[in-house]
């Protein structure tokens, strides 16, 4: 690599952190830090838990962030330093190493800037996530296992907080269907381009014959909602069911009507919870994730309106995005901006940053276009 092709590299790193940086308005970010830390020390802040775990995620991921961007932005600055002091000592593994870093820090740039691509209207949300498997039987049902596997320890990975509010099992092996939250800011603006149906190609463990066989699931990712919506739900469109909890739990997980299942009349949206074992902390969870799901049905119509005033005829992307063949070759590939890889097993270990990344890059260009 030539010092002309280093500079001009780390020239390029610099007018990037300097965009980000005004994009995310960092003095602004300090500020808020300022105006929560005074509400975190008030004294009776912990009378009303709900409030003070908001303040304080709040708190805790902003300064992440400041955290996050300073030190970023000081590995940049040092980039000219380490390449002068290899040259001036000819020293080709001081060389070698700041080339390195300098692959590193505009890598860790490139992550950076994923952030600012997060402008939605309820990309700073957390997330409400649902996986249902489909086509496929027994395989699908077991599919959509891992695909909760897959994306749980993605949330580890990053740190961050989720909650499993319900389960179905299926009566084999897998689950029917499961709802978890993923309490991190902009959880929803980033993990909302896995939406869409998964496809999975493999020699199913579940047929004696050792046939290849195709399965499907789908995963749905929406805005949790806030004070600020307002989503009125009169009684008389509701049903509301209680039940014993099924599948695998502690001892006395199963011995109560502690589960709540609620029936949108109008729009036969249903949704249950059965994480706590108080019937009536079921019942307000499971309200949270109806009101979440009208959010984003109305969200739905009011953009459906707007293609059809753009006269806009093409299906969602939504769709069919990815594929991930286990027979008779190795490939995760997403079918929507090419993106793809063979190492599967990193990807349903929850290595999925790749293609997170891509769609949220995808999502933006189709956007502009």
């Amino acid at each position: 690599m030539t010092t002309l092709e280093i500079a001009e590299r780390i020239d390029q790193v610099q007018t990037t952190i300097n965009g980000i940086e005004m994009v995310l308005n960092v003095p602004t970010m300090r500020e808020n830090v300022a105006l929560l830390e005074a509400e975190a020390s008030v004294p009776n802040l912990w009378d009303d838990q709900e409030n003070a775990q908001r303040v304080t995620s709040k708190l805790s991921f902003l300064q992440g962030e400041i955290r996050k961007f300073e030190a970023i932005k000081s590995r940049v600055g040092d980039l000219p330093v380490l390449f002068e002091l290899a040259e001036d000592e000819g020293d080709e593994a001081a060389l070698a190493d700041a080339i390195k870093e300098l692959g590193d820090v505009e890598k860790a740039v490139s992550e950076l800037e994923i952030r600012t691509l997060l402008s939605g209207e309820y990309d700073s949300r957390e997330a409400l996530i649902t996986i249902r498997s489909e086509a496929g039987g027994v395989d699908a049902a077991d599919w959509a296992a891992m695909l909760l596997r897959m994306y749980t320890r993605y949330c580890e990975r990053h740190g961050w907080p989720f909650e499993v509010y319900e389960t179905s099992y299926a009566e084999e092996a897998g689950i029917k269907s499961a709802t978890f939250a993923v309490k991190a800011p902009y959880a929803y603006g980033t993990l909302s381009v896995e939406q869409g149906t998964h496809r999975l190609v493999r020699i199913s463990p579940f047929d004696n014959q050792g046939r290849r066989q195709t399965s499907f699931a789908a995963v749905e990712v929406i805005p949790v909602v806030e004070q600020t919506d307002h989503i009125d739900i009169p009684e008389d469109e509701l049903r509301i069911d209680v039940y014993r909890s099924s599948g695998p739990g502690g001892q006395g997980v199963n011995t109560t009507d502690s589960a709540v299942r609620i029936t949108h009349i109008p729009s036969n949206i249903v949704v249950s919870c059965q994480n706590e074992r108080s019937q009536l902390q079921n019942r307000a969870t499971a309200m949270a994730v109806l009101q979440a799901k009208l959010l984003e049905r109305r969200r739905q119509e009011e953009r459906a309106k707007i293609d059809a005033l753009k006269g806009d005829t093409t299906g969602s992307w939504g769709n069919q995005m990815r594929s991930y063949v286990l027979h008779p070759y190795q490939m995760v590939k997403d079918l929507r901006f090419e993106e793809e890889t063979g190492n599967t097993a990193a990807v349903l270990d929850g290595e999925i940053d790749e293609f997170v990344q891509s769609g949220i890059r995808w999502r933006k260009s189709s956007a502009a276009s």
